[in-house]
């Protein structure tokens, strides 16, 4: 397969635009058009990954952290970070990181991926983002059923007027277009040297940001108009299926310090910090992979019992203020199984790729 191929399928789960403003997502050493046959995943893509890679002839290393986050200026090795780069170009190795657009989608996403592991029922997400949808709006002759249909059919066909768990959702209304022709105008569009009416319907539908102008684009294509009429408007409603952590429940109240223990057993933790018990059970959970502490507020207006998340600093924990158990797992082990999540999404929508999980545990922390 050709590694742009490989790194489509990711991007439809996880489009780049979802990635955080500081991250570095997506392909770091590598050419779109090489040819791929077996990729390697992992959480950290340090140099004895890159060894891995090359004695089990893989051309393509997917992590979930970059290994670049920052620009590079030199590359001499005097670093991990460029070691990893030189050794990696000079095996012909790609590298590709789907991090933090992983995070933040609902669906086949790390926290999914962790709500999962815990039996979550009912979830969403616990912060959702704003600014990420536009409403596009075409405008067809009202004496043209057949060519409407075929406009909203199109819109729907190429991702227009998904909200939630819902498709095709448009809102048509009727109204009169006005239009002066020019004079090399097509006489069949319009008298010439006059306003002209005609009766148009207006459809209406939700469109992600980065998908607007190629929806446009596929309209073009079956719209009547010599000029198609169509507005992009910038919304600002959050997007219940693209943000920052998850809160579900369990399936009933469990005794809190049997729930802490089933916590570690399931995400295979060696330590679990938590905060005072509060409460004896708890039912609602809100979790977020890697460092989540930004999302304690959020976790609490909407009455989560605990909060799962790594990289808690001492003084952090004081903010729980007895109204949420605060249980962090450490970072390596809430995103552990995103390995397992990329070759889950790679075996559903590849064929012939052999795709192979990492033997090289990256955790830098270790346990007593």
């Amino acid at each position: 397969m050709k590694l742009q191929e490989i790194t489509h399928v990711l991007e439809k789960v996880a489009p780049l635009s979802y990635q955080e403003s500081y991250d570095n997502s997506g392909l770091i050493t590598g050419k779109n058009q090489q040819e791929v046959s077996k990729v390697l995943l992992c959480l950290d893509c340090l140099e004895s990954v890159v060894d891995e890679a090359i004695e089990k002839g893989c051309e393509l290393i997917i992590a979930h952290h970059p290994i670049v986050f920052s620009g590079l200026k030199k590359l001499n090795g005097k670093n991990y970070i460029e070691r990893v780069i030189i050794k990696a170009i000079k095996n012909d190795i790609a590298i590709y990181a789907c991090h933090t657009n992983l995070d933040n989608v609902l669906n086949n996403g790390v926290n999914q991926k962790i709500a999962n592991k815990l039996g979550l029922k009912n979830q969403r997400i616990l912060s959702t983002k704003g600014n990420m949808m536009s409403k596009l709006v075409v405008y067809c002759p009202s004496d043209k059923p057949e060519e409407i249909e075929r406009v909203r059919e199109n819109l729907f066909a190429n991702g227009a007027g998904h909200i939630s768990d819902y498709s095709n959702c448009s809102f048509n209304s009727q109204g009169k277009g006005t239009y002066f022709p020019g004079e090399t105008t097509n006489p069949a569009f319009g008298e010439k040297g006059k306003t002209n009416f005609m009766d148009e319907t207006k459809i209406e539908v939700v469109v992600m940001n980065q998908e607007a102008n190629r929806i446009v684009a596929e309209v073009n294509k079956v719209h009547p108009y010599e000029e198609v009429a169509y507005e992009i408007v910038p919304i600002s409603n959050p997007n219940q299926q693209i943000g920052s952590g998850i809160i579900g429940e369990l399936d009933n109240e469990i005794d809190t310090k049997e729930f802490l223990s089933f916590l570690k057993k399931e995400m295979k933790t060696e330590c679990v910090r938590y905060t005072n018990i509060h409460t004896n059970t708890v039912k609602k959970i809100a979790v977020c992979g890697g460092a989540g502490s930004f999302l304690l507020n959020d976790a609490k207006r909407q009455n989560a019992d605990v909060f799962i998340t790594g990289d808690y600093k001492y003084h952090q924990f004081f903010d729980a203020e007895n109204e949420i158990i605060i249980a962090d797992i450490g970072h390596y082990e809430s995103e552990q199984f995103t390995i397992e999540l990329f070759q889950e999404i790679l075996e559903r929508k590849t064929k012939g790729l052999s795709i192979i999980p990492t033997s090289v545990n990256t955790n830098p922390v270790n346990y007593l």
